[in-house]
């Protein structure tokens, strides 16, 4: 029997998100956003395990084969789902860094001040592809460092061991239907939503 992956709830319900997230995104987008995109990518990764089982091994090779197309849309459907679970989990606040007081600390640690680290995650996060993300991850395997990364799609880019602390989205799906272009619009209203205690708990519970 195959795995089954799981579509995970946010923080908050769907109504309270129209109201919480409407600063950021329009209420319409808080829904298909979150009921169709997001549960898009776990709708697939079911359906690529239960084809998995029955993939022809014996033909994988480096121009095409169905297990190499379904090993690489694991991934992909795998590295949307979950930057998306962490990107709920991280909106719906006030955007008070001091409600995050060990997170805060290890900010301005490491890029010396707070602006410091909002110019360099929107820099990464303006600078992705049309399909993209800004990441702030903690780098576990190597360096100990926070680390603002650009990634393209949902992998390209990622870090091996990199502990995602806040996945801000600049997919177009993500914001157009309120800020149209305006991609750096968007990327500051996503700050100033974010929930600092929420992302305080992720940060003590991966990497203190």
């Amino acid at each position: 029997m195959s795995y089954e992956w799981k579509f995970n709830k946010r923080p908050y319900s769907d109504e309270e998100a129209k109201t919480l997230l409407k600063d950021v995104i329009s209420p319409e987008t808080s829904d298909w956003h979150y009921n169709t995109h997001h549960k898009g990518y776990v709708t697939f990764l079911n359906n690529i395990e239960k084809e998995l089982e029955s993939a022809d091994r014996s033909k994988a090779n480096g121009n095409y084969s169905q297990i190499g197309e379904l090993k690489r849309r694991l991934t992909w459907n795998h590295g949307g789902t979950v930057l998306h679970d962490i990107y709920w989990e991280v909106l719906g606040g006030d955007g008070d860094i001091n409600k995050g007081p060990e997170i805060k600390a290890a900010i301005e640690k490491e890029f010396g001040s707070f602006e410091n680290w909002k110019a360099d995650f929107k820099a990464a996060a303006f600078s992705a592809k049309l399909s993209g993300w800004g990441v702030l991850v903690y780098d576990m395997l190597y360096s100990g460092r926070l680390l603002n990364v650009l990634v393209d799609e949902h992998h390209y880019g990622a870090i091996w061991g990199g502990i995602p602390l806040i996945p801000c989205d600049v997919f177009e799906h993500a914001y157009y239907h309120k800020d149209g272009p305006g991609r750096a619009k968007y990327i500051d209203n996503f700050l100033n939503n974010l929930n600092w205690g929420r992302i305080n708990d992720r940060f003590v519970k991966f990497v203190k």
